[in-house]
Formats: structure tokens, sequence, C-alpha cells
């Protein structure tokens, strides 16, 4: 892990850990004491790793780059929220283990007190069934959930925390003295400030605005949109995304909703490109949007190649609309002097696919250091390590990187790594953010 990550979880267990060393060592006497420390303890740490993820939901640029990238930082905030769902679950029934241990009223009067007396309890019933409700499609229970409606329902997850805190205050007993106060103080206005911050006042006050200046159809779903700025530029690295909303009202879906789509121009341009595919309802509506259009953009994000100085050797392997970081790279490359030594494995279906390959043919000609190697499934059928050896037999010595489909890149890794390649020198970008 990143020393970013270590350092949110130290935030994270730090309450837990805080309780833990206030518990005195008779709470711990019998089974039934262990049991109700331990679901005390839970609790604790359930809001405390709930409220971290709330702070992670902020997005600011540049900040994601102390995590490898925005979508190792949603990957990292998932987990966390998983585990804080999984200790919220565990909170009751450790509570209401420890009570049947003692007599079966108690343990009724633990899961079910009177209205309001236990307020508090009731307060945290809720909590946990708002988590069920608003969280549970984020793990898949009901499987892959709609884009749009997932975004909807985890905006309301902030009702979770919201119950979750009110339960935690009135009990007022999870941490020694008043330092619940400062320790839930700070973390609640810190995960509140980040919500804000993401949801109401970054879509409002930054971001950038552009204008549409050409739709460059490459074949039936497949688009290269080219946009020029109304104001302030965007500035960027190649390899980098942005996440994309159009505010033209006659498409026919998608209006003002934001979808991540990787630049597929060079940082040099003074024009800003995407290649977007028509994978989903608003992507697909893309594809018919028309010069003059305005949209919104939000990024830069993401830390996908690594800084070079000099000459550098690499390995590229892309897949389908993944090619898009490598496009960017290419261009780049291709407007600066510098030596460098490419092995790039174009992985496509068959050649209508490869809708970019004769542009990185001609760049290829022009870039001697670039060495273009098309692998067609319906020919070749999956990548295979004789394929690999044959076209880039010094494998091992380069950085290398993957961008396409998941199984792709997962067959990829797995023939890197035989070939000796360390999963340090290996880097992969994928959009699969729920």
């Amino acid at each position: 892990m990143k020393r970013a990550e270590w350092l949110i979880l130290g935030v994270a267990v730090g309450p837990v850990v805080g309780a833990g060393l206030a518990t005195s060592s008779a709470d711990y006497a019998t089974l039934p004491a262990l049991l109700n420390v331990l679901g005390r303890l839970t609790g604790i740490l359930a809001l405390s790793l709930f409220l971290v993820a709330g702070c992670l939901s902020i997005r600011i640029p540049g900040f994601d780059r102390y995590f490898g990238g925005l979508t190792k930082l949603w990957k990292f905030h998932h987990r966390i929220a998983t585990a804080a769902f999984l200790c919220m679950l565990l909170h009751p029934l450790l509570l209401v283990i420890s009570s049947h241990l003692i007599s079966l009223s108690l343990a009724r009067a633990v899961l079910f007190p009177g209205f309001v007396e236990g307020a508090a309890v009731w307060l945290g019933w809720g909590a946990l069934l708002a988590a069920m409700v608003f969280l549970a499609p984020s793990f898949g229970f009901f499987g892959r959930p709609y884009y749009q409606r997932w975004k909807l329902l985890h905006r309301l997850s902030a009702v979770t925390l919201i119950l979750a805190v009110l339960h935690t205050l009135s009990l007022s007993r999870t941490l020694p003295g008043n330092s619940h106060l400062l320790v839930w103080g700070v973390l609640v206005l810190g995960a509140g400030a980040a919500m804000s911050y993401r949801f109401f006042v970054a879509p409002r006050l930054f971001g950038y605005r552009y204008a549409v200046a050409e739709v460059a159809h490459l074949d039936g779903k497949t688009v290269e949109i080219t946009m020029r700025p109304l104001g302030k530029t965007l500035s960027y690295k190649a390899g980098q995304f942005v996440y994309l909303a159009p505010l033209d009202r006659t498409l026919g879906a998608g209006y003002a909703e934001e979808h991540p789509y990787t630049i597929s121009s060079s940082p040099q341009n003074s024009d800003l490109r995407v290649a977007i595919k028509g994978l989903g309802d608003a992507s697909r509506a893309l594809l018919h949007i028309t010069p003059g259009s305005v949209v919104r953009l939000d990024g830069p994000y993401g830390d996908f190649f690594l800084p070079v100085e000099s000459e550098f050797k690499e390995l590229w392997i892309a897949g389908g609309i993944g090619v898009t970081p490598f496009l960017s790279r290419a261009r780049t490359l291709a407007l600066r002097a510098e030596r460098y030594d490419v092995c790039f494995i174009y992985c496509v279906q068959d050649a209508s696919k490869a809708v970019f390959m004769e542009e990185f043919r001609r760049i290829a000609v022009e870039q001697p250091g670039l060495k273009l190697f098309p692998h067609y499934f319906s020919v070749e059928g999956a990548l295979s390590a004789e394929f690999l050896t044959n076209v880039c037999p010094d494998v091992a010595e380069r950085l290398c990187y993957l961008c396409g489909p998941l199984p792709l890149m997962q067959i990829a890794k797995d023939l890197l790594q035989k070939r000796g390649v360390a999963e340090s020198r290996i880097r992969s970008e994928d959009f699969e953010l729920l």
C-alpha cells in the first residue's frame, strides 16, 4: 500500500485504539463482558471508517496522485466503506450475543428497547437500514447497478453517516471523557466538508467549460470529440482523464451527467480531444453531439505514465477503447525530440475495430522509436506468451503499461510476471469505479 493509504488507515483506527486502551482489564474478565467490549469497539470502528470514507469522497485534481490515480483512490475508498459496513453488521450482533449469555430478556431489551428511552438504539438501527439501502448496491449484492441510479443512492449514504453519528453521540460513552466530542467533531467536519465540496461547491464554482469544435466519427460506435476552451484552459499530462458532462439538452440522454473519458490529445495541442465509445445511454448519446455544443470538464485525474527525463524503454498493451491514453502519449512523443524505444501491442477483435491503427502506423513511420504490433483476437486468439516473446523479447527490461478490458489486462499481467517483469514495473488503468 502507498504511504497515503497507511496514513488514512491510521486515522481510521485511531479512535478504536484509544477506546480499547481506555477499557479496564475488568471489562474483559468474562465472555459476556468481552463480547460487549468487542461490540462497542466494532461500532466505534464502523463509524470511524465510514467518516474516513466520506472524507475520501472528495475529488480534487492532484489529490488522487498520492494514491496512484483516481481509480485506485476510489477502490481504496470502496474497501474502507466495505470494512465499515461489515463492522456495522458485527456491532449489534456481538452486543446481543453478549446480552443473551446473561439473559434472554436482556438481549431483547438491547435489541428492541422502548421507543423513547431507547432512542439512541433506534438511531443505530436506522443507520444500519440506511446503509443497506444506500450502500448495498455499491457492494454488488444485487448485481451490477445502473450507473446513474448508483450515483444517486451513493449520495444518500450521507443519511447513514448522520444517523450513525447521532447514535454514537447519544450514547456518549465511546471514548474517555470529552475526547469523543473532539474526535468525532473533527471527522464529521472533514467528511461533511469533503462531501459538500464534491457534490455542491465544485460543480458550480470549479471545472472548465469547453465548446465542441469537431466530431470525428471513427466507426458506428466510436467518436473523437475535439473541444476548445470557452474560458480557462485545462492543463494535463498524457494518460490522464477528465469527467465530461454535456450541457446539450437536445441529446437523447446524459444531460449534465458526468462520466470519465481519457484525453486522447497531446498536452502540447491547444485543442482538447477525447475518444468515446458508445457503451451506455450517456456515451451513446455523445455519438450524436454536434459542433457548438457546450460541455463541462472536471479534472485532470489519473497517474498512469511515469515521468521520464531521458532515453526510456516501454511496453504498451492496449485493448479496445483502452487505446486512448497511448494515443495521447504517442501524439506527445511525435511532437518532442526524445530518444525512446516503445513496443506497442494494439489488441482488437479484428481490423475493423482498430479505429486508430492508421494514425499509429503513420506515427511509427515518422518515429522509429515506436514499434507497432497489431493483435487480432479473431485471427490469433487470446494474447499469448509466444506472441509477446516474438514481438518484445526484452520485455523484462521495460516499464509496462496496460489499459483495456479487465480480462485482457489480467492475462497480460500474468504473461508479464511469468516473463520476469516485477509487479512494480507493471502499471494499469481501468474505469471500474463501482
